[in-house]
């Protein structure tokens, strides 16, 4: 059994992060988002620590609301295997039911898709929130944008098996609606995510650093690199400057998608 981490440490640095429910403004921020409520509509519990830590990076003020479960990730990760669509219909169900939780229970100004597998979920839940005027944003559609304005050829890495199809798709669909074209190779790297899973972080951002510089070395022409899940985001932990460090942007879900967020809610008239 992994040994567990100090208790009193953990939690203390938990509720630091997330803080518990309450009705009022974040206690500080900057003074554009304090008073802002934002619902984050995760594809599983455990991608809540990301989206709480990126939003306080790039939303610092927001108030973030969170809903997701383990479930979601099941029924998609089951129906990948046994080789079914993905996601399955009855997971795009639960995110239409969850991001309306989020708008009648919580009130939130907007909802962020953080989960790039349920990506396939975003024009149904647009059209579930649009009478009620709540704007939705998909995580990744800021950095497929950013890759296809840069141009050239990508590289589109995942780390997770059902996330593939739906990440190509949406980067196609990007090019598409913007009128423009791009190349891409994938690169899929079960390994990163097997230590990931075990906990090893440092291992994680290791194997994707070393995928991204073989495929550099091995194809020279590439113009950027797209990672294709917001948990991907945690090589932001060891390379702060990527594209320093691997000689091409290096475009997050998290980066991108947060940023977005913020100019949503700039747009929007601020709550009474």
């Amino acid at each position: 059994m992994t040994p567990l981490p100090d208790p009193t440490a953990l939690f203390s640095d938990y509720l630091r992060l997330t803080g518990v429910a309450h009705t009022t403004p974040e206690p500080a921020g900057d003074p554009a988002l304090l008073g802002r409520r934002v619902g984050l509509l995760h594809g599983s519990a455990w991608i809540g620590l990301w989206g709480a830590y990126f939003g306080r990076v790039y939303l610092p003020g927001a108030h973030l609301v969170a809903v997701g479960n383990e479930a979601v990730q099941i029924a998609f990760m089951a129906a990948h295997e046994r080789g079914e669509p993905v996601p399955p219909p009855q997971n795009i169900r639960a995110f239409v039911r969850y991001a309306r939780d989020l708008v009648e229970l919580a009130g939130v100004d907007v909802v962020l898709i953080t989960c790039s597998t349920m990506n396939r979920a975003y024009r149904e839940v647009e059209r579930a929130l649009g009478p009620r005027g709540v704007p939705v944003v998909q995580i990744d559609r800021p950095m497929m944008e950013a890759a296809v304005s840069r141009g050239g050829r990508a590289l589109v890495v995942a780390t997770h098996g059902p996330t593939v199809a739906s990440t190509q798709a949406l980067l196609k669909e990007t090019a598409e609606e913007m009128g423009r074209e791009i190349a891409f190779r994938g690169a899929e790297v079960e390994a990163a995510w097997e230590r990931l899973a075990a906990g090893d972080v440092a291992g994680h951002n290791a194997v994707l650093a070393r995928t991204i510089r073989e495929a550099l070395a091995e194809d020279p022409g590439l113009s950027s690199v797209v990672l294709a899940q917001l948990s991907m985001a945690a090589l932001l932990f060891s390379y702060p400057e990527p594209e320093r460090a691997f000689g091409v942007p290096v475009y997050t879900s998290a980066e991108c998608g947060f940023r977005r967020v913020r100019e949503v809610l700039a747009e929007r008239p601020r709550p009474a």
